[in-house]
């Protein structure tokens, strides 16, 4: 299969997972800002929606949406990053995947372009503060989202939380997700996904 990426974007997610499971792939670097992939031809016609990830199946079949890739990625070995499908566990998963791309990933979006007033900027800011604050209550007891099993949501998280030091967003008030950005950090998988995107040490 092949992962159309772009270091540092919500398809990091995806190349977590795909390290942490050992599954076989070729990783295809797209430029989101000429929406080119490394041939020159037009990544649009990879994904008509022009944004990462795409997830190519070895037949063909093309798979977009981060928090539906990661979950398609974790069924390629069941039980071992994602609850089992029928399970009140995975429900709660895909609660969790639901609230990160909708409120957090989502919430970022006016802070990607340079022409956003300051007061938008300040809400917005503001907007994902509560987000925070609501993820810190669960990270404060448990040292992942699901409980104290790395899982497919703490991959998804872990990316766009990082996006905060690239918008000078201050996690200080949230100590609980400093440390989370730390564990996560620190998994090997992580390690190796970064390194793939340029972004290692």
């Amino acid at each position: 299969m092949k992962l159309y990426y772009t270091p540092g974007a919500c398809s990091q997610a995806p190349h977590i997972v795909i390290h942490e499971l050992g599954l076989p792939y070729e990783a295809v670097k797209v430029d989101l800002g000429k929406h080119t992939l490394p041939d020159g031809s037009d990544y649009r016609a990879i994904n008509p929606k022009g944004y990462v990830p795409t997830l190519e199946l070895d037949d063909g079949t093309r798979i977009t949406e981060a928090n539906v890739i990661l979950q398609y990625l974790a069924e390629q070995k069941p039980g071992r990053i994602a609850a089992q499908f029928g399970s009140m566990e995975r429900w709660k998963l895909m609660e969790w995947l639901a609230f990160i791309a909708t409120e957090v990933h989502k919430g970022f979006g006016p802070l990607w372009n340079p022409k956003t007033p300051p007061d938008v900027r300040e809400r917005t800011v503001q907007a994902l503060g509560n987000r925070f604050g609501y993820l810190a209550q669960t990270l404060e007891k448990q040292p992942f989202l699901m409980g104290n099993e790395f899982s497919i949501a703490d991959a998804y998280l872990f990316v766009i939380l990082n996006w905060s030091g690239q918008h000078k967003v201050d996690l200080s008030p949230w100590p609980a997700l400093q440390q989370f950005q730390a564990r996560v950090a620190a998994r090997p998988a992580v390690q190796a996904a970064l390194k793939a995107e340029g972004l290692g040490k």
